[in-house]
């Protein structure tokens, strides 16, 4: 408004008669073609604003609509590059592993495989690891070999861990994204320790539908009936005792065995009925699959369990799935005589999977808990 009334107001003819007409008592007929230019000032004005915004509008109709949903990237960010002592060790690994496919590192290439070891997991294992960065170095990887690739993305610490399970420890899912994108990445790999990455996600926390997306990619492309080798835990196992229950739905979309029992002879039935989680049970005993009348090497079935751990919310919903449900309760016993129903062909208990000898982690003492378990948290 200020700039429109100093293109009006600073011309020196139109300040003229604006004296003559107040010295002349305001001649009508003088301001009524005082006004009139005036009004023709500021439609020119409004006519010189307005032009700009609409070649804006036009210029933004004619972007075509995959240019509306073009991701905004940084135009700043450099590449990341790995080290020239990471570059040199590269070199010196990848002529070995073109001369040996078979991924035996001579002691000559011994040293350059620490170098490549120390950055890799430095970039790419961190709680903070940039996903752009790890892509980065992943392109330069494959720029050299795709045996080069293969053998960086699967490198392990001493602990036996690859870079995909420090992604899934770190809930970091767009790492873990990006290892499945390069299609190398050894999912069903086990630490020292027996546990796989998948086993590792299901202790994650999904926070977003991005992170369930991702851990469900990885779910379907892993064996997610692996057990581990210290206790024979499953991924299912471990993520119903922590109480995960989004990772314990993708569980089971994937595939996941919900009768396998560890070496102590327990399902996941029964560590979701001993660590009190209602809603896993719930899930679980909806399953088709679902034998909730497996006991473990004590004879302790997952009903006599979480009573014995004081919940008797899962006690009663695993009694009505064991004897109501199934019409194994004397009523259902008298509603059957009294439809004079004709006898079945028993079919016998389902089969569970072998159980190791080993002791029983519900070793009922005095002294030993009822809650303390090998899933605790």
């Amino acid at each position: 408004m200020l700039q429109q009334q100093q293109l009006k107001y600073n011309s020196p003819a139109l300040t003229a008669e604006i004296i003559e007409i107040v010295s002349s008592s305001f001649n009508d007929e003088r301001l009524e073609r005082l006004e009139a230019e005036e009004n023709r000032d500021e439609n020119n004005k409004s006519s010189t604003l307005s032009s700009p915004e609409k070649e804006g509008h036009k210029e933004e109709k004619a972007l075509p609509d995959s240019a509306l949903f073009e991701p905004i990237r940084d135009k700043s960010r450099v590449k990341k590059e790995p080290s020239k002592e990471m570059r040199a060790a590269m070199k010196v690994l990848n002529d070995n592993l073109r001369k040996s496919p078979s991924k035996n590192i001579s002691h000559q290439t011994k040293n350059a495989s620490n170098i490549i070891q120390q950055e890799w997991f430095n970039i790419s294992s961190t709680v903070n690891a940039n996903p752009l960065d790890v892509e980065d170095y992943l392109d330069c990887f494959e720029e050299y070999s795709s045996f080069l690739l293969e053998y960086i993305v699967n490198m392990t610490d001493s602990s036996g861990n690859t870079a995909m399970h420090y992604a899934v420890s770190h809930g970091n899912f767009d790492v873990v994204s990006i290892l499945l994108d390069s299609k190398v990445c050894d999912i069903n790999k086990s630490n020292v320790a027996g546990y796989t990455a998948v086993m590792l996600a299901a202790l994650a926390e999904v926070r977003n539908s991005t992170h369930a997306s991702v851990a469900n990619r990885l779910f379907q492309l892993a064996d997610v009936n692996i057990r581990a080798k210290l206790h024979g835990q499953t991924a299912l196992m471990l993520a119903v005792s922590h109480g995960r229950r989004d990772m314990t739905h993708l569980l089971l979309e994937a595939g996941a065995a919900v009768n396998i029992q560890d070496e102590d002879g327990s399902t996941a039935l029964m560590c979701a009925a001993e660590h009190g989680h209602t809603d896993i049970v719930r899930m679980l005993l909806s399953h088709p699959d679902c034998d909730s009348s497996i006991t473990d090497i004590d004879g302790s079935s997952a009903l006599k369990i979480a009573l014995e751990a004081g919940h008797r919310d899962i006690g009663i919903l695993l009694y009505a799935h064991e004897h109501v449900n199934r019409g194994t309760s004397p009523y259902s016993s008298i509603r059957r005589s009294r439809r004079g129903s004709k006898p079945t062909t028993p079919t016998g208990p389902s089969p569970s999977a072998p159980v190791s000898p080993a002791p029983s982690r519900r070793f009922h003492s005095a002294n030993t808990s009822l809650t303390t378990s090998k899933y605790s948290k």
